[in-house]
């Protein structure tokens, strides 16, 4: 644990299997995180509260978790990435990147993706309509 961490209530970090489980300096942890073994994180990074991170994730420098993400198992969140809350990280997380959802893709994409969603009831009910009236 380096320099000027901070580690909330009721957080856990595993101690390291394979190698040391590390939390680089200025690194903030809220309360209720888990943190597993052999997990690498960066310095001033920020992990709110009821992140899950599971065993052998690297996360780089200047990270924020948001609350309620989870990040699976042997995968990479680059520098300076962006996890939003709830999320479902699966794979690596590019450098500088804001992701979201389950599974986490990019952030803009999922905006995108949930206003089409909200604008599929209307055409639903116009299609049922059209159908009825050729009836």
């Amino acid at each position: 644990v380096g320099d000027s961490v901070e580690i909330g209530a009721n957080s856990t970090v595993d101690r390291g299997g394979s190698r040391d489980t590390e939390i680089g300096e200025g690194t903030k942890i809220d309360n209720l995180v888990q943190i597993a073994h052999n997990v690498r994180i960066g310095r001033h990074c920020v992990i709110m509260a009821q992140v899950g991170i599971a065993g052998t994730v690297t996360v780089e420098d200047g990270v924020l978790l948001a609350g309620q993400a989870g990040l699976a198992d042997h995968l990479t969140v680059g520098r300076g990435a962006r996890i939003a809350a709830q999320s479902g990280v699966i794979g690596d997380v590019p450098r500088g990147a804001t992701v979201s959802g389950y599974p986490a893709r990019d952030h803009r994409a999922v905006l995108r993706q949930s206003a089409a969603l909200a604008r599929l009831t209307p055409l639903v009910t116009d299609i049922e309509r059209i159908v009825q009236r050729d009836e």
